[in-house]
């Protein structure tokens, strides 16, 4: 990598990382560490396809940011992901420096200019819909691109939808329905823009077919129009959600400070509009709460977390009214996202390199800590904290077919990478509620002991802020 990818580390952060490294095979059941050739700003789990008595494979979306010498490029790539266990082998061969055997590339797709953010539809999940550096959005048939060898001045691969309708460049707010065909952005022009790809189901896949060997098929990239635009921001628009029971209904916010609801069936106008939600920052990243729909995050430059409730969003003059307000970070909040597994619980990521794992439930218990012990050190509802990137926490994600396993990205550049790819998978005992089985599982890993040079765990707690 050349010069100008390398990023400074500073003292206090190595020294935070040395220790989280030392305790690392008694704070995960699995994990896995992967440098990445070039920096990448998103990563998406994509579906399970294969499972043995011991492992999982699944897709993994990727996103390659080169420095112009070579082609951007949109990875699909193979992992293998282990079943619980103690100490397990990957965690021993942890090697900060090295590209995990777990992890494979399938095939890459030649990008035209960025890939700043993926998404897969859940309607068909062979097409991904990627945000560019453009006001255009891109939708791959990833199964029927051809796979292409990124070299220098190689031609791009040819979209196979192109969703049209922004007046400025669109990075980073996107989304898709889980019910409909629907999209949605939002971008510099302070628009949010609402698309339906439900007509071009079919389309897609009799293009697949011609590209076979049809020039006909491979200039087949027909432009979608909008079903919808909506304008209320008055800034940059950073982040945009589906509601997850009703895809006429959405929500966005920006660097306005402002948080809006919408309904497509009433009209293009904002249906309830939180200004200066977090003050004067900017808000990064929104996320709605499939288990209770009522609930939503916000994200913020000013290091904090919103959990509102769209019942009651304003307190009349006083303004926003925010059901309780997380302070966990040293850095920008970038990206949010709820539990699938549990619906009280979130993890956030920031500016600062950390993953924080969240659960509201213990704020309302006035606990902050697993296994109900208070934790003076932790703010409330925080129970466990990621601390293996030594810069920005870009994004993560959920895996909504392995309970309690994540995947993490920076572009922290260690070694010959571009960036890191982590997949991590919690302990049990630091999330278990039963109190019999945590004092159980303490004793086992006490058992394990050498795996922390000798040091005996006393509590709970030591698991979870020990760095």
């Amino acid at each position: 990598m050349k010069g100008s990818y390398d990023i400074p580390v500073s003292t206090n952060v190595q020294r935070r990382y040395n220790r989280w490294k030392f305790y690392v095979p008694v704070i995960y059941d699995w994990f896995i560490n992967h440098n990445l050739s070039w920096p990448s700003l998103s990563c998406r789990w994509g579906p399970q396809f294969d499972e043995t008595r011991d492992t999982k494979k699944q897709r993994l979306y990727l996103t390659e940011q080169t420095d112009g010498s070579y082609p951007n490029t949109l990875v699909i790539a193979d992992c293998e992901i282990v079943k619980p266990k103690v100490a397990s082998e990957d965690i021993r061969r942890f090697h900060e420096d090295a590209r995990s055997p777990n992890i494979k590339k399938n095939k890459s797709i030649i990008h035209p200019g960025e890939v700043n953010r993926i998404r897969e539809m859940p309607q068909n999940n062979n097409l991904l819909v990627v945000h560019t550096d453009k006001p255009e959005l891109i939708i791959w048939d990833i199964d029927a691109q051809p796979a292409r060898h990124a070299i220098p001045g190689a031609e791009y691969s040819i979209p196979d939808l192109i969703l049209a309708g922004h007046d400025d460049i669109a990075q980073f707010a996107l989304a898709v329905s889980a019910s409909e065909p629907y999209v949605l952005s939002g971008g510099k022009d302070k628009n949010v823009v609402l698309w339906s790809v439900e007509d071009h189901m079919t389309s897609l896949a009799q293009a697949a077919y011609f590209r076979l060997g049809s020039i006909i098929g491979r200039n087949y990239n027909p432009v979608v129009n909008p079903r919808g635009i909506f304008r209320g921001h008055t800034d940059t628009v950073e982040d945009v959600q589906f509601c997850p029971t009703c895809p006429q209904e959405f929500c966005s916010v920006g660097d306005d400070s402002n948080f809006i609801l919408w309904d497509a069936r009433v009209g293009p106008d904002p249906v309830i509009q939180v200004q200066k939600a977090h003050l004067e920052d900017d808000i990064h990243c929104v996320e709605w709460n499939n288990f209770d729909v009522n609930y939503i995050l916000t994200g913020s430059a000013d290091r904090s977390v919103h959990m509102y409730d769209r019942r009651n969003l304003n307190n009349g003059r006083r303004g926003p009214n925010p059901v309780y307000k997380f302070q966990g970070h040293d850095a920008s909040v970038l990206c949010v996202q709820w539990c699938p597994d549990k619906p009280s619980v979130f993890g956030t990521s920031g500016d600062d390199g950390i993953v924080n794992i969240w659960d509201y439930e213990k704020v309302e218990r006035g606990s902050s800590c697993a296994g109900g012990v208070r934790e003076e050190r932790a703010p409330p509802g925080l129970f466990f904290r990621h601390v293996g990137h030594r810069h920005r926490a870009i994004e993560f994600q959920w895996n909504p077919s392995d309970p309690w396993t994540i995947v993490s990205l920076s572009n922290d550049c260690r070694g010959l990478g571009g960036g890191t790819l982590q997949m991590w998978r919690v302990m049990d005992v630091i999330y278990e509620e039963n109190n019999e089985n945590v004092e159980r599982k303490m004793a086992e890993l006490n058992r394990f002991r050498r795996c922390t040079a000798g040091r005996s765990l006393s509590s709970i707690k030591d698991l979870c802020f020990c760095f």
